[in-house]
């Protein structure tokens, strides 16, 4: 298939949207044109699934499950040190027998809460802005959180119980791996489109202020400070390059090597 126009599908956090603006905008190098589709993680998990987009985003719990449809890029991942998903809880806890609420079965999140802890009580699926409210209000023991909830969940009056981050890196001495930029197999110049998404990493760290009102556009009302510090968090080394340690932290996450 030629890469004249592919959609790629990732999520309007504000990693996402600050690492792709130069890319969606043409703002660098690329031969083709992109058609944005952001959605939730799970939901770019779930079309995973159907090999629906040319170029998508994925957790790394789920790249198992697409059949081979998608292999992974170099370039745009989400991995790196103290970036791992949280459970937090209205007061400290065991998590055994407890009702948690997560993010998605797909994602990594889960896969790591499945890694970490032996005994999981019932688990509910809600969307991960969801979550902390469900958590405040009674409505689940506990909550697996990702995005920017790790900066917010404070202010709901709850607590963290597990980092899963932490765990991880303790026990495997690697970053922690969350998602990456996958292309369809079917899809031609795999080695071109990857270099666009590098050059777009690059751009918004070159110029970060350049991309600041698309990420507005798409932050949910989230405060300029929240923004920052969720690009500064998620955006780094790895996503420039996955480079040998970040494919080592996939490696050893999935128990074998991502189709590459």
């Amino acid at each position: 298939m030629s890469p004249a126009l592919l959609r790629f599908g990732f999520s309007p956090c504000p990693n996402d949207t600050f690492a792709f603006h130069a890319l969606v905008h043409g703002l660098v190098e690329a031969p083709f044109e992109v058609e944005p589709v952001l959605l939730d993680i799970e939901e770019l998990n779930r079309r995973a699934h159907a090999g629906d987009l040319e170029l998508t985003k994925l957790s790394f719990g789920a790249a198992g499950g697409t059949g081979g449809r998608y292999r992974l890029l170099r370039s745009g991942a989400a991995l790196g040190r103290g970036v791992g998903p949280l459970v937090v809880a209205r007061e400290q806890r065991p998590l055994a027998h407890a009702r948690i609420a997560i993010p998605g079965r797909e994602t990594t999140a889960y896969l790591l809460l499945r890694l970490a802890e032996a005994e999981l009580g019932e688990v509910v699926e809600l969307r991960y802005d969801l979550i902390l409210g469900a958590v405040e209000r009674g409505e689940v023991d506990a909550g697996l959180i990702i995005h920017e909830s790790r900066f917010t969940y404070a202010d709901h009056g709850l607590v963290a119980v597990a980092d899963l981050g932490a765990w991880w890196e303790r026990d495997t001495g690697l970053p922690v791996p969350l998602a990456g930029i996958f292309a369809r197999v079917d899809v031609e110049g795999a080695d071109e489109i990857e270099a666009a998404i590098r050059a777009s990493v690059e751009y918004a760290f070159a110029h970060p202020e350049s991309s600041r009102e698309y990420v507005r556009a798409h932050s949910q009302e989230l405060s300029d400070e929240v923004c920052d510090a969720h690009i500064a968090l998620y955006v780094n080394e790895f996503s420039v390059d996955l480079s040998d340690e970040g494919s080592a932290a996939v490696d050893r996450l999935l128990g074998n090597p991502v189709g590459r």
